[in-house]
């Protein structure tokens, strides 16, 4: 019976727009490869309109899992049948499990993965974030940072009467949020120039940067917050939690 199990080709795969740089398909490849799960493999899917995904749930076969990068973690909800407890709160999925008769459930293991790697570097003067970004994945940091008792503001290059600007984040604001964590995709590689615009001087041994930039190792808003003293952090610790609950979620 086992032998029959393991032959069923699974396939898993990643939705996104220009997604060539993404570390999934090479994580999970190379996690089939180690764990000898020859029945196991993992595509991207670069598509240019949402509505795509339908085509891609009808046509391919054998499709168990998928993850659900920028920028559709929000635009995927009404393709869903399901939406998990979590998900629904934060208003973004990255990742879905497909049953057998292709129904969708929707969950959100951003949230998880950020979590878990921000927690080791948090002291008690840790108290309040700043959200650099507006869209999916900041709305699993904030819910993640929700979790940990620490308050939180967004920052946005259009800012509503309930977010901050750019240009109001001053001295004042630096000493009040001691923790940074940027989710806009500035500064992902090939743009490895691009930063969010900041007086990074302000960036004191106090503070943690944190970026959900992962390609490069080191982006430029890391290092320039940690030319000023800041702690830093990329975003591949929290990529590979989140990958890892995404498969416990398609093995369930």
């Amino acid at each position: 019976m086992k032998n029959k199990l393991n032959k069923k080709q699974r396939k898993f795969g990643l939705i996104g727009k220009n997604i060539s740089y993404s570390f999934s398909k090479k994580y999970f490849s190379e996690k089939f490869t180690t764990n000898h799960f020859h029945n196991c493999e993992y595509e991207n899917y670069d598509i240019k309109n949402i509505k795509e995904i339908t085509e891609i749930i009808d046509k391919t076969k054998g499709l168990v899992g998928l993850n659900v990068t920028i920028p559709y973690k929000e635009s995927i909800l009404p393709y869903l049948d399901k939406i998990s407890k979590n998900a629904k709160k934060i208003g973004a999925v990255n990742c879905i499990s497909i049953s057998k008769n292709k129904k969708l459930k929707g969950y959100n293991t951003d949230f998880y993965g950020f979590k878990k790697s921000i927690k080791p570097l948090l002291k008690n003067n840790h108290k309040k974030a700043l959200i650099l970004g507006t869209g999916g994945a900041s709305k699993a940091v904030a819910f993640a940072l929700k979790k940990l008792n620490i308050e939180f503001d967004f920052v946005s290059r259009n800012p509503t009467e309930y977010e901050i600007g750019y240009n109001e984040i001053n001295a004042a604001i630096f000493n009040e949020y001691q923790i940074i964590v940027n989710t806009t995709p500035l500064g992902t590689f090939p743009n490895v120039s691009e930063f969010p615009k900041l007086d990074y001087t302000l960036f004191t041994s106090k503070h943690i940067a944190f970026d959900l930039v992962y390609n490069p190792e080191e982006s430029t808003f890391l290092k320039k917050a940690k030319k000023s003293g800041a702690v830093t952090k990329n975003g591949h610790e929290m990529l590979i939690n989140q990958a890892e609950k995404a498969w416990l979620i398609w093995n369930k």
